[in-house]
C-alpha cells in the first residue's frame, strides 16, 4: 500500500516534470518565432524602402567590396563607390628605339611627351648612348633591353631585333613589379620612336574599357596585303597598342616560353599577337591608331578621318610631311598647335556647301580645308581620296584595307587645299579661330567651267568651340556640321563648325 502511494507520487512527479519541460520548450520556441518574425518585418521594411542597396549588398562579391574600399573618393561627387577615371598617370609607355636612330627620332617623341612627371614610360634601346642632360630631361628615361641571344629567330632576311622589341611589355612589367608606382598602373602602351601619340585622345579611348579585364587594343594595317600576310586580328606595333595591366602581367609570366614556339615569325607585333592567341585574348580594334603602311601624301587619309579620336601616326619618316613646304618635325609641331587647343576634334571632318558659288567644302579641323567646284555628296566626301600609294608602292585600289576614291581626273573638280597656318583661342567668345592658307607652288589646272574658281580664296578662317567631351562613352559619335558664313573680306572664306542643330543635315539646299 505504501509502495503504491510512492509509485503514484513518482508518477505524478514525472508527469509534472515532463509538463514543466514541455512548457519551457514551448516558451523558447514561441519566443524564437516572435524574434524571427520581428527580424523578417524589419528586413522587409528595409527592402521596400531601399531595394537597390539591399540587392547590391547581397550580391557583392568579396572582390567588388575590396575594389570599393580602395577606390579613391571622387571630389564633389559625394560617392566613394565611383572609381577614378583613367588619366595619363595610369598609363606607362614602352617605346621601342635603337641607338643608331635615336638622335633623330627623339625629336618625334619630344612632340608628344610631357616631362616633369606628367607621363610615365621608358625608351628601350639596344645599346648605351651618350646623353645630354638638357635633352634627356624632356624625354622618357632610357633603359637597355636585356640579352635575347638565347631565343631562336628563323625568319629569312628578317631582323632579330623583333625579339628584343616584342619583350618590351614584359620588361616594362618587370621594372614595375613590387614598386609603389605599380599600384597606379592600369595600362601599358607600346609604340615606336617614329610614332607620334596624341595622349589626350589615347586616354579618351582607354576610358571606354575596364582596365581590370584582359584587353588588347589597337588597329590593323592600312594595307590589305599586309593584313593578309600577317593578320587582320593583329595590332600593328608602330601604330601603337594598349594592353590592360592584368593582361600585361599574364603576358610577362608566359611570354619567354611563348616566343620560343614562334621562331619562324617576322616581327615583334606578330609575336605579341601569337602570345595573345595563347592567352585567348582577341584584338579590340580602335580606328584612331594608325600604322601608316603607306607612301606619299596623307592628305586623303587625314582629311576624311574615321569618326574616332586620332590616337597615333606612325612611319613619319616614310610619308610626306603632313604640311607641304616644311620638314617633317616642324610640320608635326604645327599639327600639335591645334591638338593642344582641341585634341578631341583634331582631323574630324565636317562637310557643307557654299550655295552662292555651288562649291563643296570639307573641313578636317586643325589640318586642312578643301574647296571643290560643284556639289559632291557627303557619302563621297567621307571616303578618303587616294593621295597616297600602298606599302608595296602600287596604286591598285584593292590593296587598301579601307574604302578609297580616286583623285578626280576632271581638272575643274581638282580640290583646292588650304592647310593650317595657325590657331588661337578666342577667350571672349569661348571658341577657337583657326586659319588655313593655300600652299605655294601648287599646280593650278585650267578649267573651262562657267563657275567661280575657289582659287580666288586665299585663306579660310574656321570658328569652332572646343568639344572635349565629344567622345564621351555615353554619346553616340556624329560628325560636326559646318556653315559657310557671309563675309565682306575679299579672298577670305569664313566657316562656323559645331555640333549639328536639330534637323540640320549635310545637304545642298538653296534657300
Amino acid at each position: 500500500m505504501g509502495d503504491n502511494k510512492k509509485d503514484q507520487k513518482l508518477f505524478s512527479y514525472d508527469k509534472a516534470k515532463t509538463f514543466s519541460s514541455n512548457s519551457q520548450f514551448s516558451f523558447y520556441w514561441i519566443t524564437s518565432k516572435v524574434i524571427f518574425l520581428i527580424l523578417a518585418i524589419i528586413f522587409s521594411i528595409q527592402f521596400v524602402f531601399n531595394p537597390l542597396s539591399s540587392i547590391s549588398s547581397s550580391s557583392s562579391s568579396p572582390r567588388s567590396l575590396m575594389k570599393i574600399a580602395v577606390s579613391p573618393v571622387g571630389s564633389g561627387s559625394g560617392s566613394s563607390q565611383n572609381p577614378e577615371e583613367t588619366e595619363l598617370k595610369h598609363v606607362v609607355f614602352g617605346i621601342a628605339a635603337s641607338a643608331k636612330l635615336w638622335k633623330h627620332r627623339r625629336e618625334y617623341v619630344k612632340l608628344w611627351w610631357k616631362p616633369n612627371g606628367e607621363m610615365n614610360g621608358v625608351v628601350w634601346l639596344d645599346e648605351h648612348i651618350d646623353q645630354n642632360d638638357n635633352v634627356s630631361s624632356t624625354l622618357p628615361p632610357i633603359k637597355i633591353s636585356s640579352d635575347t641571344s638565347r631565343f631562336k629567330y628563323k625568319y629569312k632576311n628578317g631582323h632579330r631585333s623583333a625579339i628584343r622589341i616584342t619583350r618590351i611589355v614584359s620588361e616594362t612589367v618587370r621594372l614595375l613589379n613590387g614598386t609603389e608606382a605599380e599600384q597606379n598602373v592600369r595600362w601599358i602602351v607600346m609604340g615606336d620612336d617614329d610614332t607620334v601619340f596624341f595622349p589626350e585622345n589615347l586616354i579618351r579611348v582607354l576610358r571606354k574599357y575596364d582596365h581590370n579585364q584582359f584587353y588588347y587594343i589597337g588597329s590593323s594595317s592600312e594595307s590589305h596585303v599586309q593584313n593578309l600576310k600577317f593578320s587582320y586580328g593583329m595590332a600593328y606595333g608602330g601604330g601603337g597598342f594598349a594592353i590592360s595591366y592584368p593582361l600585361a602581367k599574364a603576358l610577362e609570366k608566359m611570354q619567354d616560353r611563348c616566343i620560343q614556339r614562334y621562331s619562324e615569325l617576322y616581327g615583334s607585333d606578330d609575336r605579341i599577337h601569337a602570345c595573345m592567341s595563347e592567352l585567348g585574348v582577341p584584338l579590340t580594334k580602335e580606328s584612331g591608331f594608325h600604322q601608316i603602311d603607306l607612301f606619299g601624301k596623307l592628305l586623303g587619309l587625314l582629311s576624311a578621318h574615321p569618326l574616332a579620336p586620332l590616337v597615333s601616326i606612325h612611319h613619319l619618316d616614310l610619308v610626306d610631311p603632313v604640311f607641304p613646304n616644311m620638314n617633317r618635325v616642324n610640320a608635326m609641331k604645327r599639327f600639335m598647335v591645334a591638338a593642344k587647343l582641341d585634341s578631341a576634334s583634331l582631323t574630324q571632318q565636317s562637310i557643307c556647301y557654299d550655295t552662292t558659288n555651288r562649291w563643296t567644302v570639307s573641313v578636317s579641323w586643325g589640318y586642312t580645308v578643301q574647296i571643290i567646284r560643284g556639289v559632291l555628296s557627303a557619302k563621297e566626301m567621307s571616303i578618303p581620296m587616294r593621295t597616297f600609294i600602298d606599302w608595296y608602292k602600287r596604286t591598285d585600289d584593292k590593296n587598301y584595307a579601307f574604302n578609297t576614291r580616286p583623285i578626280s581626273k576632271n581638272a575643274c573638280q581638282s580640290p583646292r587645299a588650304y592647310y593650317l597656318s595657325n590657331a588661337l583661342p578666342d577667350l571672349a567668345l569661348h571658341r577657337i579661330a583657326s586659319e588655313y592658307v593655300r600652299a605655294s607652288n601648287v599646280w593650278d589646272p585650267e578649267c573651262d567651267w562657267d563657275m567661280s574658281d575657289p582659287w580666288e580664296i586665299k585663306q579660310v578662317i574656321v570658328y569652332k568651340k572646343p568639344d572635349p567631351d565629344r567622345w564621351n562613352k555615353n554619346k553616340a559619335p556624329r560628325r560636326d556640321c559646318c556653315r559657310v558664313l557671309p563675309t565682306r573680306r575679299n579672298g577670305t572664306m569664313e566657316i562656323d563648325v559645331g555640333a549639328c542643330k536639330d534637323g540640320e543635315i549635310i545637304e545642298y539646299s538653296v534657300k
